[in-house]
């Protein structure tokens, strides 16, 4: 159990978005990056679930849960932030952005969608990434980013399909 992902079991998800608040206090604190309130905002948004969030959606509880009159410029300069520092991921198949799991130190990002619940569930595997970097390096092609993304059912949905 201790292997399986923190999204793929049930846990006390505020314990994840007050992780993912501090741990970017720390790591934007040690680079000297401003971590403003909205950009803080977008972020805690991400992290209230394990689905991907998109910038619409984002804009849609900014404006009706917080009241403030954010334009869409503003929510993808929040993102672009939070993707260029490591704190959020963007599943480019859905269009949307997820908490990283790992912002600690770079990495590429491995994901796990859930078609029917859409949860997104993280995996580092260095072999997966070296297994790309390998094959691409044996057509002559430099990789310059990875983001993989396999679509199947979690296992609660699973089980109860």
């Amino acid at each position: 159990m201790s292997d399986t992902p923190l999204a793929s079991r049930p846990h006390d998800h505020s314990h994840c978005v007050s992780s993912a608040l501090a741990e970017a206090d720390l790591l934007c604190g040690r680079q000297g990056l401003r971590l403003t309130a909205l950009r803080r905002r977008v972020l805690e948004l991400v992290w209230l679930s394990h689905k991907p969030l998109g910038a619409y959606d984002i804009l849609a509880v900014l404006s009706e849960a917080d009241g403030r009159r954010a334009a869409p410029p503003t929510v993808y300069r929040a993102l672009d932030f939070l993707l260029d520092n490591g704190l959020v991921h963007r599943i480019a198949s859905l269009n949307a952005f997820v908490g990283c799991s790992h912002p600690q130190h770079a990495h590429q990002g491995q994901f796990l969608i859930c078609r029917s619940c859409h949860a997104a569930i993280e995996l580092e595997q260095l072999s997966i990434s070296q297994a790309i970097v390998e094959s691409a390096r044996g057509v002559g092609f430099s990789v310059e980013g990875q983001t993989v993304e396999v679509v199947g059912l979690c296992a609660g949905c699973r089980e109860a399909g």
